[in-house]
């Protein structure tokens, strides 16, 4: 980056934040960096580890690559093993550069003219060493050999092949696109037949500097891109990823002709909250859709990131949609993908209402999928959407769950079943408005003591509100049962309510034997309704923190300390 001196600093723009003013300074005595527009500062290795997208260690292996240092002391057999791998990865090195110089020579002439017709610009042919490997048995062999490489690490490289007559070159009349590590070394190539070749994709096998499904191609650049707006899109083939980054959507990657795998799921995590996994419209690709959103799940989306799919339409893959339909089409997906969770419970409930014909049935299956698909505080939320979606009633789904059940805040004791009277069912007030005030009616004093902890809000029924809210502005007045009575004589109707609950054969609320009994089922109703409140208000969070992700925003350390404090709560 330009800098200018300036006394004793180097004073430039940031590369941290817009700015048209210089603000960043370098202390080149002090061995350190800062900005005093937007506060970042630190040493060599802190401006690597951001300006890059790196972590501490690959910041210090790249710094150390760069200067020549080796970082510590090794033993004979991690010594011969480093050694190894830092001579296939300059075999590697080597072999981009001869196929990027045989793409501008006249052998390459078929293969430029490919990357012409797939609309591959020059710019994406340099941007990721796009080359050609020429159609013969010995060329790259013949190059590593005047280059002193050791043909027995090219062979552990996949580079080329030990024959009868000797080594001859793996790749032969491919269009080469090499795949780097995030620091910087080449790590594999993938070789894109030109004819009919077969196979049409041939890529570099596990060595010992790379391992299938681990990697992923163009990470070592969508990672800086992810810096800014905390975001990466994963498509299948790396055609298709140079052909975003071509449209502008810099923060692309590929699963390199694997399917997506639980390894590059972590380390899409080390750089990105937000993923859009985009498939091809096509039966496999929406096969690979399902394989790669039960791992994101389950790797991304439990852990706290968000994970969108990005579904192309049938017949379309990520590069020939953006050709025909260009940038803004592909964004457009974007904006309107869909949650992980949502598409595979859409997926799910599409294949209930073919399966299953009666309502009850539905219903049972469905809430089976939400138990095992959705994180347990979420289930209410699915439950609604699983619901409207199969066109079934929402509490048929919530029948199993321990709440729904009335008895479960009755006291049990050994021996002794509780009496329970009944209450006209016409009203049709929760199980905790009917219960508190029939408590409230045999003891008035605990209208008193959970006045603060019960809120007349919560109420949901008119008449019992207007019961429970009068009990508690004249709690002072109410001794016993006859006082209760006595503040509702020229009320008809709440008359009638309470008449119904202090009636022993008519009340479906549960008669307890002594005040210990009556107050520990109220401390029972506060405790649901606190666990209500705190279910609600985690729906919002999740909720507002998917929002502020998918519109790459940032997550206040407030919120995301509120949100993980309510998911701990909840989980006990």
């Amino acid at each position: 980056m330009p800098l200018h001196k300036r006394g004793n600093d180097l004073v430039g723009l940031c590369p941290f934040h817009n700015e048209k003013t210089p603000s960043f300074h370098v202390h080149p005595d002090k061995g350190f960096f800062k900005c005093f527009g937007c506060g970042t500062g630190g040493d060599v290795i802190t401006f690597i580890s951001k300006l890059e997208n790196l972590a501490f260690p690959d910041a210090v292996r790249m710094l150390a690559q760069h200067a020549g240092i080796e970082l510590e002391p090794e033993n004979p057999q991690v010594s011969r093993m480093r050694s190894e791998r830092e001579s296939i990865y300059e075999a590697n090195q080597t072999a981009t550069a001869f196929f990027e110089r045989m793409l501008r020579s006249e052998q390459g002439a078929q293969a430029r003219a490919y990357c012409e017709r797939r609309g591959i610009s020059q710019a994406s042919i340099e941007k990721f060493h796009i080359g050609y490997a020429p159609d013969e048995w010995n060329a790259l062999t013949d190059e590593l050999r005047r280059s002193s490489v050791d043909l027995e690490i090219a062979a552990k490289a996949g580079l080329v092949k030990r024959g009868e007559r000797g080594f001859y070159d793996f790749y032969r009349d491919r269009l080469m696109v090499p795949t780097y590590s995030t620091t910087g070394e080449v790590i594999a190539f993938g070789g894109r037949a030109l004819g009919e070749a077969e196979p049409k994709y041939l890529n570099t096998s596990t060595t010992p500097v790379y391992t299938k499904g681990r990697h992923l191609f163009a990470l070592n650049l969508a990672r800086r891109a992810a810096s800014h707006d905390h975001t990466l899109i994963v498509v299948e083939g790396y055609l298709d990823c140079i052909a975003l980054h071509q449209a502008g959507f810099e923060n692309a990657v590929a699963s390199l002709g694997t399917s997506f795998t639980e390894e590059q799921a972590k380390e899409l995590r080390k750089y990105a909250d937000g993923i859009f996994l985009c498939f091809d419209g096509d039966t496999a690709g929406n096969a690979a859709a399902a394989k790669a959103v039960e791992i994101a799940v389950q790797v991304i989306e439990h852990a706290g990131s968000g994970v969108r799919i990005v579904m192309l339409p049938v017949g379309s893959d990520p590069d020939s949609f953006v050709r025909e339909h260009g940038p803004r089409a592909f964004a457009a997906l974007l904006e309107t993908s869909k949650p992980a969770i949502e598409h595979r419970l859409e997926r799910e409930a599409e294949r209930l209402q073919r399966g299953f014909d009666s309502p009850a049935d539905i219903a049972k299956h469905a809430e089976s999928l939400i138990r095992r698909m959705t994180p347990q505080m979420e289930w209410d939320r699915w439950r609604v959407w699983v619901a409207k979606r199969l066109k079934v009633n929402e509490n048929d789904l919530r029948n199993s769950r321990f709440l729904a059940n009335t008895a479960n805040f009755a006291p049990r004791s050994l021996g002794v079943a509780p009496a329970t009277r009944h209450v006209s069912t016409s009203l049709q007030p929760s199980s905790f408005e009917r219960e508190a005030l029939a408590i409230m009616l045999e003891e008035p004093g605990f209208a008193r003591e959970f006045a603060g902890r019960i809120p007349v809000e919560r109420f949901r029924n008119a008449t019992y509100a207007r019961i429970y809210e009068r009990l508690v502005e004249h709690a002072d007045r109410v001794g016993q049962t006859a006082d209760v009575f006595a503040l509702f004589a020229d009320d008809s109707e709440s008359m009638g309510v309470l008449t119904s609950l202090g009636q022993r054969d008519r009340s479906s609320t549960v008669r307890y034997e002594d005040s210990a009994q009556r107050r520990a089922h109220l401390d029972r109703v506060v405790e649901r309704l606190q666990l209500d409140d705190e279910r609600q208000r985690y729906t919002e969070l999740s909720r507002r923190i998917d929002d502020l992700v998918m519109a790459g925003q940032n997550v206040s350390s407030d919120l995301r300390h509120e949100f993980d404090a309510l998911v701990t709560k909840l989980k006990k």
